[in-house]
């Protein structure tokens, strides 16, 4: 990675587009410390802590969603709208023939995303301020004339704005700068939630509300595991099973094709976060729905109490029990939707391909079938294990903040971001090398 950028910096072109990519991730950290007026950041930031499900989003989100400032809603939104268009491609025969239209589909497709994420935003920027000026008084009505309703809109608008323009940021990203934008708001939103809360612990040890020795000491076990997390997970992630596939040879006039051997990558995490984004977002759902409509009824506390990751020791296994059933389905649901082995197996035989010791067709669709199967098990299996080990693991340190950022989501994107970059810059140089060869 270190040589990837150090030869990426050498190449005028590519050191613009690192530059460019870097002041658009200043221009989103920015954002993120513009405090919203009308907003009582302590109590906001206390209500989003209740919340599992928030709590995760405002590690993702730099923590601008626990202090409230005009970035709170940061890039979720757009990552939902591309998610539910992404499956209504499936569902829908109209999208899936758009998609199949090449530059023009594709520019009408990011039309109807960036509608839906319009929508997105503002269905959760009400929500979450509806939800939680009832349960703690976060708004200050004072300075909307002391109308709730005014302020209510007033902070739905700006942070509806704040989520649209941080789409367009990651879209600038990914059309003028250097790997995806939408990956690297997010992966700077982790690190800078990390390394906050890294820094708050020397500001604790510097104040004296820590001891020296204990501060650092922590610093040290968790540098350790976090190490040692971060390498199994990039050894898993980078593992795959490649299925090896012969071509033959065919004679088409005076020349000579195919003949040469070509695999079939399969890897392990192939539907990446995916599976948890939507564990999560589900079991997290019922107690917004009742924290939304119904905060003080009975139904709040029991539903607190048996099915909650801070509820009791039964409540807790409840919900792990569920979420771990969940991760396992949308691991096999997106499976199926990344990779057909009826299409794959059909463009292997119109190839004049075929698998050493499968018949061509169908044999090979239900070959590809069963491998697929037993490779998705186990990255459901890896993902449960990332679900819950490095929570447990981080736990120790009684910093939330850690414990939500290290673990589920937080890993697996910091790893997954940081090779796509890696693989984006060594194609740029590639790419930049032979243009210059050939002039």
């Amino acid at each position: 990675m270190l040589e990837t950028l150090k030869n990426a910096f050498r190449n005028k072109d590519i050191r613009k587009k690192i530059f460019l990519t870097l002041l658009l991730l200043l221009v989103f950290r920015l954002g993120c410390y513009i405090p919203v007026p009308g907003l009582i950041r302590k109590t906001f930031s206390d209500a989003i802590g209740d919340n599992d499900f928030l709590t995760l989003m405002s590690g993702i989100t730099g923590s601008a969603l626990a202090n409230g400032t005009l970035f709170a809603l940061g890039i979720g939104p757009y990552i939902n709208a591309s998610i539910i268009v992404q499956l209504l491609t499936v569902g829908i025969p109209a999208l899936e023939r758009m998609s199949k239209e090449g530059e023009e589909g594709k520019k009408k497709l990011t039309t109807i995303t960036r509608i839906i994420t319009v929508i997105l935003a503002i269905v959760q920027s009400v929500g979450i301020i509806i939800n939680f000026a009832n349960q703690s008084d976060a708004l200050r009505t004072d300075l909307f004339f002391d109308s709730a309703w005014v302020a209510g809109i007033y902070m739905a608008i700006v942070y509806t704005a704040g989520s649209l323009i941080v789409m367009w940021l990651g879209e600038r990203i990914t059309d003028f700068g250097v790997s995806n934008g939408i990956s690297m708001i997010i992966f700077i939103g982790i690190l800078s939630t990390a390394g906050t809360t890294i820094l708050n612990k020397f500001i604790a040890m510097g104040k004296g509300t820590m001891k020296v020795g204990d501060g650092l000491l922590e610093l040290g076990i968790f540098v350790l595991i976090a190490i040692v997390i971060f390498f199994l997970v990039t050894f898993v992630d980078l593992a795959e099973r490649k299925i090896p596939v012969q071509y033959a040879k065919q004679v088409r006039g005076t020349k000579m094709y195919g003949g040469q051997a070509s695999v079939i990558p399969m890897k392990i995490t192939g539907s990446g976060v995916m599976p948890l984004i939507f564990a999560y977002a589900i079991v997290s759902f019922p107690s917004m729905l009742i924290s939304l409509f119904w905060p003080e009824t009975k139904a709040a506390t029991n539903l607190q109490i048996w099915f909650s990751g801070n509820g009791e020791w039964y409540g807790r296994v409840i919900y792990s029990v569920v979420l771990c059933l969940l991760i396992f389905a949308f691991a096999f649901f997106y499976a199926q939707i990344q990779f057909n082995p009826e299409d794959v197996s059909k463009s292997i035989q119109q190839n004049g391909g075929f698998i050493q010791g499968i018949r061509p067709g169908k044999p090979t669709a239900a070959y590809l079938k069963k491998i697929n199967n037993r490779i998705t098990l186990f990255g459901a299996i890896f993902l449960t294990l990332v679900a819950f080990v490095p929570s447990v693991a981080f736990s120790w340190t009684g910093d939330m903040d850690l414990v939500n950022v290290f673990s589920t989501t937080g890993i697996l994107i910091i790893v997954s971001v940081a090779l796509e970059l890696d693989k984006q810059l060594q194609s740029q140089i590639m790419m930049k090398n032979y243009k210059g060869f050939l002039k």
